[in-house]
């Protein structure tokens, strides 16, 4: 009777050990989705950090970036903010004058805005007839275009200006408009930017200066462009901008 015995116990054994061994199928699944999950917090933590894409969706830039441009943007140059901590990375250096930005828009921080830089911090600027001037002297701006040379009356959208005008102002005193306002004076950590569209954008000039706390990066290059309007790129049979594609943005 022996062996009718060990021959039993082996049985168990084999079984014991084929209920713990985990099915094939079962160890695929959990493997798989452990390789998601890295791959998903890899990929939240190299967009938080490191690029993002942006999408061009107005003229404001235009001469520069074209509505319908796709951007790769730099968010380490600046300071990136590391997810889920409320925190930031220190950035290789600041936004200096003339750098093309992404930013949180004040005026809604849930929208994200690209513009130029023309003011840092201490800096004196004043607009006269659509020409810029920096600390008393015009700046020469190859990259501005102006396409409607018509000027709007003042508004209220200028009323912010008040308090950083040099030399101080009433509203009944102080009249800007598109082209015509200041000389204001750019607060510590905060950045005056605008459209190189300059007769149609919404920039600095209407809702005030960019906190350094919104900037959120520098555009690097154009991956991708597409017209979505031209009807002579419709006829043609394509509406991607070959061209653009791979063209850095300065």
């Amino acid at each position: 009777m022996q062996p009718v015995i060990d021959d039993r116990r082996r049985t168990d054994a084999l079984r014991s050990l084929n209920h713990r061994a985990p099915r094939p199928r079962a160890r695929f699944f959990r493997e798989w989705l452990k390789s998601v999950v890295i791959a998903l917090a890899l990929f939240l933590v190299l967009r938080s950090t490191l690029v993002e894409a942006y999408k061009i969706a107005s003229g404001s830039m235009e001469g520069t970036l074209f509505a319908g441009d796709f951007l790769i943007v730099n968010k380490l140059v600046y300071g990136a903010e590391l997810p889920f901590l409320n925190a930031r990375i220190p950035g290789f250096r600041q936004p200096s004058r003339g750098d093309v930005i992404i930013f949180q828009a004040p005026p809604d921080t849930r929208q994200s805005f690209v513009k130029r830089v023309v003011g840092t911090p201490g800096d004196t600027l004043a607009m006269r007839d659509g020409r810029l001037y920096r600390n008393g002297s015009y700046e020469n701006e190859p990259y501005a275009v102006h396409t409607n040379r018509r000027v709007r009356a003042a508004r209220r959208e200028f009323d912010w200006q008040l308090p950083h005008l040099v030399g101080g102002a009433t509203a009944r005193q102080y009249h800007p408009t598109r082209d015509d306002w200041g000389p204001l004076v750019v607060p510590p950590n905060n950045y005056f930017v605008l459209g190189d569209n300059r007769d149609n954008s919404q920039d600095s000039r209407y809702w005030g200066f960019v906190p350094d706390s919104l900037v959120r990066g520098q555009p690097v290059f154009v991956y991708y462009s597409y017209d979505a309007e031209s009807p002579d790129r419709e006829q043609n049979g394509s509406r991607v901008r070959w061209a653009r594609v791979g063209s850095r943005v300065h």
